[in-house]
């Protein structure tokens, strides 16, 4: 890193914004989740809340690829963090006697507007460290282990503080305290940015955001399967069963159910990320082969399916609210986070091993795109699943997306173009 110092400058502004943008990311989905639960939305309309989010981080990865290309990485991270602030202060305005049907559409209009914003943000800075990475052994992986892994931390605090901030002061009070935040950040960060990130190129061709790399395609169709197999129980369904398994009814018990809640997702998401982090040198990424990484990649998908198999077979033996089962289902998923996150800092690492650096923003927006088509599917499934068939339905979907990410995950190919270990 000392042999490149204005590009590790750039790295740090870049990593400092993201972590902001995350902090708010994480502690709006609690806020909405949790909200929107003691109003008596069902786990259905829940989702439904968070669906054109994802549906718009999809469009937004395949335009956001083409957007830095021609204009720069720099001006996507400065959009995504003011449209982040123009959807905070937006859903200070929400007012519950607008009934149902206006809420669920305004929420989901805001929410897809900050759904542009976390994926405009996501593709800048991980990009980014394709390009302001050192070009020594491993390095590569380290600094996007760094970056993900720290992303994830933050974003689990933000849980925890989402979840706070709805008992202390409420919802307008929250994100409106929030976007005051980010948009400091957002002054800071236009002041203190290196000019260390590319400019753009005036040539760029919207046309070039499809990848014509096979590994990139097998990569992002295991992305869009792994993503979806954690978001079907993450968004709506444990969450919903822990609050109502902690809960004792009442409006106070409701309120420290809320931090608990925030607490266990926060610490699910602060190991994720940290697990992400120490991945590098879990793997010993310096020391192994492109290869040997390639395969890892199919190995560690079939142990992470695993766990939710497991639990699937818990729910089924529980038969119902049991204090052992959701004890062993709090245990499960922080187990699942850590080889979770083996997984993704392997993707994560993986597309910018397999992008080349003249077009690493529109294979990055492609890849992006798939991640956010999996939570997309997994969102939707996940109040779906959990209506109709509970924990064991919901949990058996998990281990049969796993699954087909680890198929397409062992479509890899060692021996494919911009496999280089880096």
């Amino acid at each position: 890193m000392s042999a490149r110092p204005r590009g590790l400058g750039a790295y740090v502004a870049v990593t400092a914004a993201y972590w902001a943008f995350m902090l708010t990311d994480g502690a709006l989905r609690m806020l909405v989740l949790l909200h929107f639960h003691t109003l008596g939305f069902t786990p259905v309309q829940l989702a439904y809340l968070f669906l054109l989010y994802e549906i718009a981080g999809m469009a937004a990865n395949l335009s956001a690829g083409w957007i830095a290309a021609r204009f720069g990485l720099a001006s996507t991270l400065y959009a995504g963090l003011a449209l982040q602030v123009a959807a905070l202060a937006a859903l200070a305005q929400l007012d519950p006697a607008w009934g149902v049907g206006p809420s669920v559409a305004f929420v989901m209009l805001v929410q897809g507007v900050s759904g542009v914003a976390k994926d405009l943000a996501k593709m800048s800075s991980k990009s980014a460290v394709k390009i302001l990475a050192p070009d020594a052994r491993g390095a590569l992986f380290r600094w996007t282990a760094i970056l993900t892994g720290s992303k994830n931390a933050v974003k689990g605090l933000g849980f925890a503080l989402g979840a706070s901030l709805l008992a202390t002061v409420g919802f307008a009070g929250a994100v409106l305290g929030m976007a005051a935040a980010l948009a400091a950040i957002l002054a800071a960060t236009l002041a203190a940015m290196p000019p260390n990130l590319p400019r753009g190129r005036k040539g760029a061709k919207f046309a070039e955001i499809f990848s014509t790399s096979a590994n990139v395609n097998r990569l992002s169709a295991a992305r869009v399967f792994l993503f979806g197999a954690r978001d079907v129980w993450f968004v709506v369904g444990v969450p919903i069963h822990f609050h109502a398994a902690l809960s004792d009814g009442s409006a106070e018990g409701a309120r420290a159910a809320f931090f608990t809640v925030g607490a266990f997702m926060a610490l699910w998401v602060v190991l994720y990320g940290a697990m992400q982090a120490l991945a590098p040198g879990l793997l010993r990424a310096g020391e192994r082969s492109e290869r040997e990484l390639i395969a890892g990649a199919r190995g560690w998908a079939w142990a992470l399916a695993v766990i939710p198999g497991a639990l699937t077979a818990a729910a089924l033996a529980a038969d119902g609210p049991q204090p052992w089962f959701t004890a062993a289902l709090a245990v499960g998923l922080l187990a699942f986070g850590a080889i979770f996150a083996i997984n993704s800092a392997l993707h994560s690492y993986l597309i910018l091993a397999f992008s080349r650096t003249e077009r690493v923003t529109m294979d990055v927006g492609f890849y992006y795109m798939a991640n956010a088509a999996g939570r997309l599917l997994g969102t939707a499934l996940s109040g779906l699943t959990y209506q109709v068939g509970g924990l064991a339905l919901m949990l058996g979907t998990a281990t049969l997306m796993i699954a087909l990410s680890a198929i397409a995950a062992g479509r890899l190919d060692a021996a494919g173009p911009a496999t280089k270990a880096a």
